[in-house]
């Protein structure tokens, strides 16, 4: 049930039909920068949430490492 030939290519002359032979070009160059711009955003975005997934557990870790030290730390006082 996908797109068929005959529907991308209906699409494509109505495209011509509204905007002309002349803007095309124009229109399909913003179209193109607008899907390079989104596509920048979501890896922006995937980055910012690795990045702060990262912190996350670099914090866990430390806060863990922290108190079993401190555990360690009792134990030897106790001996």
């Amino acid at each position: 049930m996908g797109i068929g030939v005959w529907q991308i290519v209906l699409i494509l002359a109505i495209v011509l039909i509204i905007f002309g032979a002349g803007k095309l070009p124009k229109v399909m160059g913003d179209m193109g920068k607008g899907i390079k711009s989104f596509k920048a955003g979501i890896n922006e975005k995937e980055e910012q949430d690795a990045g702060a997934s990262a912190k996350t557990i670099e914090n866990t870790t430390s806060a863990s490492v922290s108190s079993e030290s401190k555990d360690n730390e009792k134990d030897s006082v106790k001996s």
